[in-house]
């Protein structure tokens, strides 16, 4: 199964982008085929539809085809002011706009109909990013996404990780791969071919 694992956060230390990493890893040690995606790795302007009118960037044409061929994907958000960040809205509003006259393209669903969607989050305070996950779901409803039940918010992010940043307790690694082992099972399941 390939799943794609990304974290909404461009920050050098982000607690989130260390939760991505371990996804990643538990993910593999599953027999994942996995893309662990920088999101920082590309080149996406603030979304604007004059700009989008002198042509789709090319980078935002590259997020496009990855993310369509992965049929899992794995999101771990930063919570800002309760919700999630403009990172992860704005690659999202890039992706699922139709690039008129493209005949592969010009569906805005193309990228996301149908992918098995796992949400985690890190946070200092004590909710773990919580409330980022309960914004975050509507809209990756509305992107025509399953998104898998079993979630995962690392509270007290700060003293989570380890040096190496990997997750220091147990029971935290538990059920970060239990979210991992759900969005495998389903993607398994609705993507046979």
């Amino acid at each position: 199964m390939k799943i794609l694992v990304f974290a909404g956060s461009t920050r050098q230390g982000s607690y989130n982008r260390k939760l991505a990493r371990e996804v990643a890893a538990m993910a593999r040690e599953r027999g994942a085929d996995v893309t662990h995606l920088e999101l920082g790795d590309y080149d996406i302007p603030m979304y604007n539809a004059d700009l989008e009118a002198q042509g789709t960037p090319a980078d935002v044409m590259k997020l496009k085809q990855l993310f369509h061929e992965h049929p899992a994907w794995i999101v771990c958000t930063p919570e800002y002011n309760a919700s999630y960040p403009a990172l992860v809205k704005n690659t999202l509003d890039w992706l699922s706009s139709p690039v008129k006259g493209d005949p592969v393209w010009n569906d805005d669903f193309r990228f996301s109909r149908g992918k098995v969607v796992g949400v985690l989050s890190a946070s200092p305070g004590a909710l773990g990013g919580i409330r980022s996950q309960s914004h975050l779901v509507p809209l990756l409803l509305n992107l025509h996404c399953w998104v898998a039940p079993t979630t995962f918010a690392v509270s007290r992010a700060g003293s989570a990780f380890d040096a190496e940043g990997h997750l220091t307790d147990e029971a935290s690694r538990r059920r970060a791969g239990a979210v991992v082992e759900q969005v495998l099972w389903a993607a398994s399941r609705l993507h046979t071919s």
